[in-house]
Order: structure tokens, then sequence, then C-alpha cells
């Protein structure tokens, strides 16, 4: 029996969410896996109701369970909060520092039949299938932070700090995936300009000897932003910190045709946390138009990477293509033709193609 916390949060996220555990069911249905799944507050649905984004109830179920599902924190209801009541602050990189989760995987991956929602050309983007392993509880994100008063305005200082050891231990993880996929590594970094990146070059580097059968190469992350657009089909396994991470694999996801495709995976401590890779888009909320599968893709990974599950995995990625290939869309992914779906349908769909292949 495995146990799973369930973090729905705000916006969308109730709504992805609870097609995910459709899907966990239909798992258990189909493989005689048992789940046990607890639900809890988070972001600002949790401050709303406890004067916190991270209550301690919340963390301690964290920390208790085998992995957390999360859907998505913030909104502009809680913009105007102090910076460390906010969503995003208060819950989502604590949570991450909690967990010990210092690498998020986050697969970029073009469906066939999802090729002409790509805003590049077909022939560019035909086949992709990247994964951008970021360093999560390092740098920018997580250094010192102050502002103070000067003459004329305001003065502030954000420090990136990074450990030797806090490189190693996220570059390993991107070894050992490239070594299992098509065994080439692209470390990216600012190497020409700051003290870090040299750091984090010169680590990656080091390691490179234990794992002689991958292909190492570096790159400067500006130009890793445009030969993503140019040519993203050279890469395959994509290291770097936490900033950069963060905006190259949504431009990654992007190439995939919407971020309702990207599901992610932050590993590292005992928990593992599986997350969707879009924002909680309060815009929408409550309307059924989310697309679910960024968030049910996650629970592939669970399955694959927390529970070890891969045949249960296949058999979800396979539910998800099979519902794409049929023509089944949701409005982010909608093309002419097509057969428009609100997200319980999509996942209904979806739980039954994973229930019966």
């Amino acid at each position: 029996m495995y146990t799973i916390t369930l973090l729905p949060g705000d916006g969308i996220g109730p709504e992805v969410v609870a097609e995910a555990v459709k899907v966990l069911i239909s798992v258990s249905n189909r493989f005689g896996v048992k789940f046990t799944m607890n639900e809890h507050l988070i972001g600002g649905a949790a401050y709303d109701a406890t004067g916190h984004p991270l209550p301690q109830e919340t963390k301690d179920a964290c920390l208790q369970c085998d992995a957390v599902l999360l859907g998505a924190v913030g909104g502009p209801k809680w913009d105007n909060l102090p910076v460390e009541l906010r969503p995003e602050r208060g819950a989502l990189l604590p949570l991450r520092k909690l967990l010990e989760v210092y690498a998020n995987l986050r697969p970029a991956v073009v469906f066939k039949a999802l090729t002409a929602a790509s805003t590049l050309k077909p022939e560019v983007v035909s086949g992709l299938d990247v994964m951008v392993v970021r360093e999560l509880t390092g740098g920018l994100y997580f250094g010192d932070k102050k502002r103070e008063e000067i003459p004329g305005g305001y003065r502030v200082v954000e420090t990136l700090v990074y450990t030797t050891e806090e490189i190693e231990r996220v570059s390993r993880r991107a070894f050992e995936l490239a070594r299992q996929r098509s065994k080439k590594l692209t470390s990216v970094d600012k190497a020409n300009v700051l003290e870090s990146s040299r750091l984090w070059r010169e680590v990656v580097t080091s390691l490179a000897a234990e794992y002689p059968d991958v292909e190492l190469s570096h790159m400067l992350v500006d130009n890793c932003a445009m030969q993503l657009v140019r040519n993203p089909l050279q890469f395959d396994v994509l290291l770097t910190e936490n900033l950069f991470g963060d905006i190259l694999s949504d431009q990654a996801a992007q190439l995939t045709g919407s971020i309702g495709m990207l599901p992610s995976a932050s590993l590292g401590g005992g928990v593992g946390l599986y997350e969707p890779s879009h924002g909680s888009a309060p815009d929408i909320a409550g309307q059924g138009k989310a697309n679910p599968i960024a968030t049910i893709m996650s629970v592939a990974m669970m399955l694959r990477y927390t529970f070890g599950l891969a045949e249960a995995a296949v058999a979800v990625e396979a539910a998800v293509v099979r519902a794409l290939e049929e023509g089944y869309r949701t409005p982010d992914i909608m093309e002419e033709g097509k057969k428009l779906l609100s997200t319980r349908e999509m996942g209904d769909i979806i739980v039954r193609y994973t229930e019966n292949h």
C-alpha cells in the first residue's frame, strides 16, 4: 500500500488533481495496487483557512507519506499579502526545502497527434523528447534577500549561493537519466559571466569521467534559449541551475503546444513531489477548461520514479496517447475537426483507456 498526500491548492488545481485521482483509482483497479490518499490545504486556500499558506498539518502529512501530488498555488487574490505569506514564497519553496527535493525533472514531449499544436513548424519539433533537469533548492530563489532605502528609491540584493555538493548531487541525477535515455547531456550555465556558473561547469566536467558512456557538452543559457526554438531536436537531457531551469523548462513546454501538457517530478529526499508545470490559471478556474493531462502524466512519473510501477506508468502514458490520437482535446490544444472536451470528460476518457488497454 502506498500513501499519497494530495494538495489541490488554488485555481484549477482542485480540478486537475481530481482527474489525476480518478486515474490513480483506475490504476488500482487494473493492477491491484492499493493507494491511500489524504487531502490537505496549501497555498491561498490554506492561508484563507488557517492564516498560513503551508500549515503544520500539511507539512506533517507530506513528511509521513510516500509521495505528494500538488495541483497549483497562487492567484491575484493573494498578491498583496506580505511576501512570506504569498502562496509561492510561503508554500511552494518551503515545501521543496522541507522534502529536500533538489532535482526537478520536466519532460517536454511532442506527441505525434499534437505536432501541429506547437507554434513552431512541424519539421522543427516532430519527435521532440527533452528532459530538463533543474536544480531546485539552491541558487537565487533560496539565497538571502534584502531591500533597503537609498536616496531616490531602493536598493535590493539577491544572493546566489551554490556548493560543490549541491551541484554534484543534481548532476549525478542528470547523468544517470542521460545514461538511461540517449546518453547525451547538455549542461547549461553562464560561465562567461557568473562565478557560480564557473563552479557549476567545473563540477559537471569533473563528474563526466565517471560516466564515459555519456556525451557531455556545455552551453551558455542565452544560446540554449535560442537553440530550443531553432533546433530543439539536438537536445536530450538538459541540466541547469534553479533560475535558468525555471525559464528554460517553461520555454521547452511551449514547444509541445501547451504548458498544460507538461508534468514534473521533484526528487531527492525520501518523498517525491509531483505536479504539473502550469500555474493556477485563476481566469479559467471552475469552468472545466483546464487540461488535466500534465497532472495525469505527473501521476505516471510518480508510478515510475517513486513506486517503481513501470507497467502502470506505461499504461497511463499509453492512455493519454490514445486519447490524443483519437482526437480528444481540451481548449488549450483544440484544433479544427477535433472533439472538444471538458476537464472532467478528458479525465474520464483517459481513465477508460487506462483500465481497458
